[in-house]
């Protein structure tokens, strides 16, 4: 399978109060075609530091990262705006939504401000609907935001980060403001988009989200301390030993 992102060495340093902070350490790892990569770690580790490094929304300090056989290291704001909108998806634990608009409309907002759409306002409409129908929302597209529940949102969410058929998927603590109940529909979701092809990297502290990632990247201290191997999640009989497994590995490197 191809490489669809690569970390090289990745470095990011924050100064603050005249002292520094190296919240990442030479970090190295690369995320191939269709895989679901998890990070994991104690807080602190820098977790949500490396996926928004990596995923262009922070600026690394040193190294670099390659998304889709091109470097990012060099390009300006506005490119790295075009790469976001055009061929990442963004998944948030707090469910950011334009409070002015329909859930709809905040679904297909990407879509209607990408230049490498050819479509028509009408034909992006009817994906987003698509796209909602099949993650069982579609009953609230005209609602506001302030109408529908946590879990609900949170599947919006995923359909925003779908409407440009994204190269893959950041997603930081996804399930993280949700109930058991939701958090589990929602990692469903996203398993389904992974499993047609979407390769998604994540960041999460819940080892029953993780146990059904592909692979499970471990940092501590700004540096990777290992990785886990789970292979493809495939039925839900698997996941009590899956999450058994991660756990006892977890519990290895010092969780």
């Amino acid at each position: 399978m191809s490489i669809v992102l690569e970390a090289k060495n990745v470095c990011k340093t924050y100064i603050l109060n005249k002292r520094q902070n190296n919240v990442l350490k030479n970090v190295n790892f690369q995320v191939e075609e269709k895989e679901m990569v998890t990070i994991m770690g104690p807080s602190g580790s820098g977790k949500s530091t490396l996926l928004y490094a990596v995923s262009g929304m922070d600026n690394i300090t040193a190294g670099e990262v390659v998304f889709d056989g091109n470097g990012m290291t060099g390009l300006g704001s506005k490119e790295l705006a075009d790469l976001r909108l055009d061929e990442m998806g963004f998944i948030f634990q707090q469910m950011y939504m334009m409070k002015n608009l329909t859930v709809l409309d905040n679904i297909i907002l990407p879509a209607c401000q990408s230049k490498k759409t050819k479509e028509s306002r009408r034909e992006i409409v009817l994906r987003g609907q698509d796209l909602m129908r099949k993650l069982g929302i579609i009953d609230i597209a005209n609602h506001d935001i302030n109408e529908v529940s946590g879990g609900q949102l949170q599947r919006a969410c995923i359909c925003r980060s779908m409407i440009n058929h994204p190269k893959m998927i950041f997603a930081d603590e996804p399930t993280g403001a949700l109930n058991r109940s939701s958090s589990d529909d929602v990692m469903e979701e996203l398993v389904k988009i992974n499993e047609a092809g979407t390769t998604i990297l994540l960041v999460t502290h819940d080892i029953k989200v993780a146990a059904k990632s592909t692979r499970v990247l471990y940092l501590v201290d700004g540096y990777i301390k290992g990785e886990y191997n789970l292979g493809r999640y495939n039925a839900k009989s698997q996941l009590r030993e899956r999450e058994r497994t991660l756990n006892n590995w977890l519990m290895e490197m010092g969780w």
